[in-house]
């Protein structure tokens, strides 16, 4: 009787440790079906995340193109506030009101750059005006060129004749009206150029006379004290580095301006500081500046001198002096601190030059190092992490590029 007892326990205790191994393994089952739910699920949302995300990076650039009129003076504006920033902070640490701070800031900006506008734009009208009558020395001087294409000329002139007198019957003139003269153009443009200008420069009056309360706003309404220290220094690096950058170069750019012109005096081109100022400006574009400025000195050069050796001399000697100054001074003065990467330099200017022309280009860089700023404290999007395996997010900080990097500008 005692053995049959046993065995019924043995028999119960043997079911009892199935139906708690069969529950057990129920429970597995269905965390690991959960956390596999979940995990679908998070993939689905970063997928859609991804997907919105690309449909609006794919978006901007075109709403920025079509909204030209409102981005393109409110970005100029911004740029040129931040690049302010520094002189703003020097004048409020002398006891200057933020208002005649920002007031002074203004002022000072808009005298340099009238001066500058003024010594570039009225010999260029000049220029404009003479090029007419310089076409046939241009010619002249380029004769072995176009004694060498002549032919080919002459194959494209007949063949181009021979379509437009068979098209001739049945072609429509279209007349466009075009402005007379210079005074016409500029009295179309002009009231919807002040309208920007005066809007952009309330808004850097603006934004640089509530600085210092809307960064100090920012901060303090953080939820901590470490996010309120990663916002001021996130702020801070941005303005020390687009000041900066915007600074340096424009020393480099106002010295080889000033070096072209005393050449240019030198060799006897009419006005050099004209062609200083275009150099200058032109040399904030990285790449593409300096050839278009040694293209517009060689024009130049041609129209002025007679024999060509002497007209290619300008845009020579020009060539001479930017090859030592963004070979040697550019990358002394600029240093390793503002270093990009050159391929994402060349996607910048190619972006913003198709988006808003040469402003754009202009804006290249300091957007890209603004941009490139505020990416590197918040982090980037680990997209082939996220295809490939788990990654969702990488800091910039601390995953340099191995691409090799070129001083900013150049």
């Amino acid at each position: 009787m005692a053995e049959a007892d046993d065995n019924r326990l043995a028999d119960e205790a043997a079911q009892a440790e199935e139906r708690r191994e069969r529950v057990v393994e129920i429970v597995r089952e269905s965390i690991v079906a959960s956390a596999d739910h979940a995990f679908r699920r998070d993939r689905l949302l970063a997928w859609l995340a991804l997907s919105a995300g690309a449909g609006l990076v794919l978006a901007i650039p075109f709403a920025l193109r079509a909204g030209a009129e409102f981005f393109l003076p409110t970005t100029t504006a911004l740029v040129i506030a931040i690049a302010l920033v520094p002189l703003l902070e020097w004048m409020e640490r002398r006891g200057l009101p933020s208002g005649l701070a920002a007031l002074s800031c203004v002022l000072l900006f808009l005298t340099v750059a009238n001066v500058a506008i003024a010594s570039i734009v009225v010999p260029a009208t000049d220029w404009f005006a003479l090029l007419p009558s310089r076409i046939a020395q241009i010619r002249r001087n380029l004769s072995p060129l176009i004694d060498l294409y002549s032919a080919f000329e002459r194959f494209i002139d007949q063949t181009m004749g021979a379509i437009m007198r068979s098209s001739a019957s049945s072609a429509r003139t279209v007349r466009v009206e075009s402005p007379n003269s210079l005074f016409d153009l500029v009295a179309t443009s002009a009231p919807h150029a002040i309208v920007q200008m005066v809007f952009a420069t309330l808004v850097v009056y603006f934004f640089l006379s509530g600085w210092t309360r809307m960064r100090r706003r920012t901060i303090t309404s953080r939820g901590s004290f470490s996010s309120a220290m990663t916002t001021a220094r996130v702020i801070q690096e941005m303005v020390d580095r687009t000041s900066a950058y915007l600074a340096t170069i424009t020393l480099i750019n106002m010295s080889l301006g000033v070096i072209v012109s005393l050449v240019l005096w030198f060799v006897g081109m009419p006005t050099p500081v004209m062609w200083g100022g275009l150099v200058a400006i032109l040399n904030y574009i990285p790449y593409f500046g300096p050839v278009a400025a040694a293209g517009l000195l060689g024009v130049g050069g041609l129209m002025t001198f007679a024999d060509l050796g002497y007209a290619l001399v300008p845009a020579a000697m020009f060539v001479g002096l930017h090859l030592v100054e963004a070979n040697l001074f550019t990358p002394l003065l600029v240093g390793r601190r503002l270093t990009i990467n050159p391929l994402l330099i060349l996607i910048a200017l190619s972006f913003w030059s198709w988006v808003w022309g040469t402003t754009g280009a202009l804006l290249a860089v300091p957007l890209l190092i603004i941009v490139k700023t505020i990416l590197d404290a918040a982090g980037r999007p680990d997209i082939a992490g996220f295809l490939f395996a788990e990654g969702t997010f990488t800091n910039g900080p601390d995953d340099e590029d191995s691409t090799p990097s070129a001083p900013l500008g150049r």
